[in-house]
């Protein structure tokens, strides 16, 4: 079964594929090839496209991208949440939290979006990657104190290095609000830097300035954004956070979709009801779980419960987290309710935002898309297949405007994934976070195949830098 990630039902077929392009579609059985790969009884949809990563370092220390391929992804986008590793040079200098999520002094070598493209293509990774710019990283660039909104010549200075990153190919840019280095950035200093994007052709993702309390608020600020620079603007991980804002998705979603009516506005997901970050004691809720994913001066806490480390230690949650840092952590802070609500809007995305570099990591960096579509769209029946495959296809494809991509049609890149509907599943949990997918059979990325789960020999790195421009509609 075809299906071709527009959201139109599945139907039966053959798939040519000739060099690195999907030469034609026809009726089954009426098509030979110089090699021919029988799937029948499994599904064929387009490869994968994960629109929320933090594997700028991964795609270039790990390029077989274990993690990725074994869900099906062709495609990641890197550099979200403000942090990228280009362009910023640090000189030996540590980066600030949460840039360290990335890796640490020697791995911001980067000055120039080229060199750090430079570098992904020697590495020759088994994905497709497309880079967004970090705010953050800008603003540790371009200023030394980080605790006050940027100056006119820092903006300009933030605004000249973004711009030679777009002319260099990278598709945006990112902005992490809700973190330290860009917390005392105002809009008058986003907007002259999502103007740039604009001009560009590119996209503004940003993981908002709140996702608790102050959502709505947030959310207001982030299509005046996209307004006054006329840019389209995507919701990063969106959520309801914290207990006391359990239900409000109803009224989030509500704000988006008036929103998008009225400007190009987009969402991602991923299907859990628990976030991963930093560990920081203002951020500690004792109403909620809390999971050690690593920690620098006590690396054994991993994966243990901070309220169990807390009482070990005779101290309070917050006062463990202080000594723990800095860590990482698994926030249980959503409603599963909230989590299905925002998963069915039709106007959001599947993102993993795993962070490879955790000791111990949330499971979605190797199962959010078999989750997607084994638990959420065949056990529970949130929505269709077709509906799924959309989400995670077509739909990135076209808000993140990568040409030629995100469907099953003659012409397009032939990123193409073979899954059994009956059996996909992810195994990750948040017990044993490692452990990759079932009924993920094979992956075919630029017309080689990159993964195989009944050949552990195949790994194949056919995966290209995708450039802004090579972007254009779908």
């Amino acid at each position: 079964m075809i299906i071709d990630g527009t959201g139109k039902p599945g139907f039966a077929g053959d798939i040519g594929v000739n060099g690195d392009r999907i030469a034609a579609i026809a009726e089954p059985g009426t098509l030979q090839g110089r090699e021919n790969l029988d799937v029948s009884g499994h599904v064929v949809s387009p490869g994968f496209i994960d629109v929320h990563t933090h594997d700028d370092r991964l795609v270039l220390i790990d390029p077989a991208m274990a993690p990725k391929v074994s869900q099906g992804i062709s495609t990641v986008i890197v550099g979200n949440c403000g942090i990228s590793l280009s362009p910023l040079l640090l000189n030996g200098k540590q980066p600030p939290q949460p840039l360290d999520l990335l890796g640490g002094a020697d791995d911001y070598r980067f000055g120039r979006m080229a060199e750090y493209i430079e570098a992904v293509e020697a590495a020759s990774p088994a994905v497709n990657v497309a880079a967004l710019v970090g705010h953050s990283s800008l603003r540790v660039a371009a200023m030394g104190d980080l605790n006050r909104p940027a100056t006119d010549c820092e903006i300009e200075d933030m605004r000249l290095m973004l711009a030679a990153a777009l002319d260099d190919g990278a598709i945006g840019l990112s902005s992490g609000l809700y973190y330290p280095p860009a917390r005392a950035a105002v809009i008058d200093e986003v907007v002259p830097l999502a103007r740039e994007v604009a001009l560009a052709g590119g996209v503004y993702t940003t993981h908002m300035r709140d996702e608790d309390d102050f959502v709505m608020e947030s959310l207001e600020e982030t299509f005046e954004t996209g307004r006054r620079a006329d840019v389209p603007v995507v919701v990063s991980h969106h959520k309801c956070a914290g207990r006391r804002n359990w239900g409000r998705s109803v009224h989030t979603l509500q704000a988006i979709e008036a929103a998008a009516a009225k400007q190009e506005v987009g969402v991602d997901a991923y299907p859990y009801a628990a976030c991963s970050t930093i560990l920081l004691p203002e951020w500690v809720d004792e109403s909620i779980r809390v999971m050690v994913t690593w920690s620098t001066p006590y690396p054994e806490m991993a994966a243990r419960d901070l309220a169990d480390i807390a009482t070990e230690w005779g101290v309070s949650q917050k006062e463990a987290s202080a000594r723990l840092a800095p860590a990482g952590a698994v926030y249980f802070d959503m409603h599963e309710d909230d989590v299905r609500r925002i998963l069915a809007n039709p106007l959001v995305m599947i993102g993993s935002d795993g962070i490879p570099h955790d000791q111990h990591p949330h499971p979605r960096l190797w199962g959010t898309f078999p989750r997607v579509l084994g638990h959420y769209s065949r056990d529970i029946g949130l929505f269709s297949l077709e509906e799924a495959v959309r989400k995670m296809t077509s739909l990135p494809a076209t808000k993140f405007r990568l040409k030629d991509r995100g469907r099953v049609t003659a012409g397009y890149f032939a990123d193409l994934v073979v899954f059994d509907p009956a059996t996909v599943m992810d195994a990750a949990t948040f017990e044993k976070p490692i452990a990759p997918a079932t009924g993920i059979k094979t992956l075919l990325v630029n017309g080689k195949i990159a993964y195989s789960n009944a050949d552990e020999s195949v790994s194949g790195r056919s995966g290209r830098f995708i450039r802004r421009r090579a972007i254009g509609s779908n």
